[in-house]
């Protein structure tokens, strides 16, 4: 072959070595997918790694509860209020039965009244312990409920000024041990019960902090709670 033929014989493989390269290039990067360097690198590292078990997300349980209550028990959560937009709740079985989202919920002692039996609502009350004469309106009120009923009893801003000693008398028979010790602004929850007796550890809390008049939260971020589960009549 002479030397001329020769030289164009390998500039015209070159050309042609150089263009299929081009489009192998070309069609692998159309077919694989644009990731960025670092998730490559990342993935190519992760081959060899164990792989790790991530917990599942708590299931939401009734009242907000961690973890579900025992078979024929009823839920519920008590949480006392203050201010403007600390509201006091009581929900029960899942169901909010006093809050601010209900619009039952005031200054004072609020009140939900449960069938013990059936778990279902009898009635909600609140009753204004600052200003006006309602002490005597809610003794006659709890007097009045009927056997065999949950009483859920919680504060919203102030139940003590103007509580009188019969009112206190009455709360007190039903069980509790903190209705006369609470003071001006006081935070309190109490679990009652008509007809027969709950277990004594789990119905009433108090906080003797009082909530910052003029502000949205009780001092110390403190509010009285209650949450727990009680065996179903």
């Amino acid at each position: 072959m002479r030397p001329v033929t020769a030289g164009i014989f390998k500039a015209l493989l070159f050309i042609f070595s150089s263009l299929c390269a081009w489009y192998s290039g070309y069609l692998l990067a159309e077919l694989i997918p644009d990731v960025p360097l670092s998730n490559t690198l990342y993935n190519i590292r992760s081959i060899g790694e164990r792989p790790v078990l991530k917990a599942p997300v708590p299931k939401r349980q009734k009242c907000d509860h961690w973890s579900p209550c025992p078979p024929d028990t009823y839920a519920y959560r008590l949480l006392s209020g203050g201010g403007l937009d600390k509201y006091a709740k009581i929900c029960f079985e899942d169901e909010m039965l006093l809050g601010e989202k209900t619009g039952n919920v005031a200054r004072g002692i609020n009140i939900a009244v449960v069938d013990y039996e059936t778990g279902k609502v009898i009635s909600t009350k609140y009753f204004d312990m600052y200003e006006g004469d309602n002490s005597e309106p809610m003794t006659k009120f709890i007097q009045s409920i009927p056997s065999k009923s949950l009483l859920f009893m919680v504060t919203h801003d102030d139940g003590s000024h103007k509580l009188q000693a019969q009112a206190k008398d009455a709360i007190e028979a039903l069980g509790s041990k903190e209705i006369k010790n609470i003071k001006f602004r006081s935070s309190w929850v109490f679990v009652a019960a008509k007809g027969f007796v709950l277990p004594s550890e789990r119905r009433e809390k108090k906080s003797t902090t009082q909530i910052n008049p003029g502000t949205d939260t009780p001092a110390g971020q403190q509010r009285s709670r209650s949450k727990d589960a009680y065996p179903k009549g």
